[in-house]
């Protein structure tokens, strides 16, 4: 009998099982393919493994803006995708070893719930039955495939999801993304830098969806600037061979070619086929009554006494970040402490180039949420420490604050390195802190991240 048992090995999962370890809890951990999940092996590690060497790239062909000559710079497309495999292959010996450290027991094999009785809840891997007094789901997420005909025909061949893409023996000519969100941006900045033709269809009015309309407004014209092709409000009704038909705004008939097309129009909970209907596990429904993911309350206590769920799961914020925090809340609540789960400062990352940052509300959250609000903003050639790293760079800091009580609600960025800079803006939040109280912290100089200080200074 262990105290806990957890079904799956990513960013929940693992950090999950190191902090149940850690405090003494006997912990198994089921795990169908390799540990770290989606985000360390198909996600997260490897996108950022080829955009860094993308940017670094980039930073070769515009040397002489920086007064350094490179001559006949060129990609390895081979060796880039190599270098991916042996940074993916490293962390996840570094999860196996904090596994081990921890001690946590480890069984590769796909799990099922089977029971609850007495003797706890029973999960059956690899034709052999455990028992647990608690259970944890982190089963994740999977690339959704709309049913748009000819896509699911074409999987494997011409087209691909973020797994497959990650597998490219050659760099394809033309790249045909289905879907303007993060997944679709990030692959679209790394296959331009390496010289792809890229084209974005995307059925909303902007890129990067729950972002800032302004920093994704900025950010699409700095990639339509490099030759990214975007087709905004538009539906894609049929993919033809290599072709992606479909509809503009005024319901004319389009198509666009690729050697690949990648389809990445969001996640999937993966909560089918692992037996929560054994153990009567309720399910979280959509306004049209389908179910998305497990239903959870604040401390990720499922109705099932016992049942935990964390991450992708239960379908509600798919960032591993928010896993890794769901799954400590999980553990913390099962050793009898006081805690609970908050959504108001989950930073948001995109990794391009440049990069996109982004916490709390929006300017349009704020409107829809009827906030009394004020909106500071500066350019990022404010900081010294920007202009001297990112020549002819353009960005933006957003912060959206409270009219009354001047409160920092929001916090919105485009530039390198926002991705390092955001969790200043993620603990003022947390903190509730003010304007007043945010201007009184001392910021390394010369840094980008002193942009955020300067911005809350132009408060009247």
């Amino acid at each position: 009998m262990y105290d806990l048992a957890i079904m799956g090995g990513g960013p929940g999962g693992y950090v999950a099982a190191g902090r149940a370890g850690a405090a003494g809890l006997s912990v198994i951990l089921f795990e169908k393919r390799e540990l770290g999940g989606f985000c360390l092996n198909e996600g997260c590690v490897p996108t950022k493994t080829l955009l860094y060497s993308a940017k670094v790239y980039d930073y070769t062909r515009h040397a002489d803006q920086y007064g350094v000559n490179v001559e006949a710079s060129s990609i390895d497309f081979g060796a880039i995708f190599k270098r991916k495999e042996k940074v993916v292959k490293k962390l996840v010996g570094g999860v196996k070893a904090q596994m081990k450290g921890a001690k946590v027991e480890v069984v590769k094999g796909e799990a099922v719930i089977t029971g609850r009785g007495a003797d706890g809840i029973t999960i059956a891997c690899n034709d052999a039955s455990y028992s647990a007094r608690n259970l944890l789901i982190c089963t994740g997420s999977e690339a959704a495939v709309p049913p748009i005909p000819g896509l699911r025909e074409g999987l494997g061949g011409v087209v691909v999801t973020n797994r497959e893409i990650l597998s490219l023996a050659e760099k394809p000519e033309r790249l045909v993304v289905i879907g303007g969100g993060v997944i679709g941006m990030e692959f679209a900045s790394f296959f331009k830098s390496i010289g792809t033709k890229v084209t974005v269809v995307e059925m909303l009015p902007k890129i990067l969806g729950p972002l800032d309309d302004e920093i994704s407004s900025m950010l699409q014209a700095q990639y339509e600037k490099k030759g990214v092709e975007f087709h905004l409000s538009c539906k894609v009704v049929a993919v033809e061979g290599n072709e992606v038909v479909y509809e503009d705004p005024e319901g004319k008939t389009c198509r666009a070619q690729g050697d690949k097309i990648l389809v990445s129009v969001g996640r999937r909970a993966n909560f089918q086929g692992i037996g929560l209907e054994n153990i009567g596990v309720e399910l979280a429904l959509n306004p049209a009554g389908r179910p998305y993911g497990i239903k959870v309350d604040e401390k990720m206590r499922t109705n099932v006494p016992g049942v935990y769920a964390a991450g992708d799961v239960t379908g509600f914020s798919m960032l591993a970040h928010t896993a890794s925090r769901e799954g400590e809340v999980a553990v913390n609540n099962i050793l009898g402490k006081a805690d609970h789960m908050r959504y108001n400062a989950i930073p948001g990352v995109v990794y391009t180039n440049p990069e996109v940052a982004g916490v709390g509300v929006t300017e349009a959250d704020a409107k829809k949420q009827g906030l009394d609000y004020t909106v500071l903003k500066l350019p990022m050639a404010y900081s010294g420490r920007f202009v001297a790293e990112n020549e002819r760079g353009e960005g933006l800091c957003k912060v959206i604050v409270g009219k009354q009580y001047h409160e920092v609600l929001g916090v919105h960025m485009l530039g390198n390195p926002c991705s390092e800079m955001i969790h200043s803006a993620c603990v003022a939040i947390e903190q509730e802190m003010t304007v007043e109280q945010l201007k009184e912290v001392v910021f390394p100089h010369p840094t980008v991240s002193e942009i955020l200080k300067e911005t809350v200074f132009t408060l009247k």
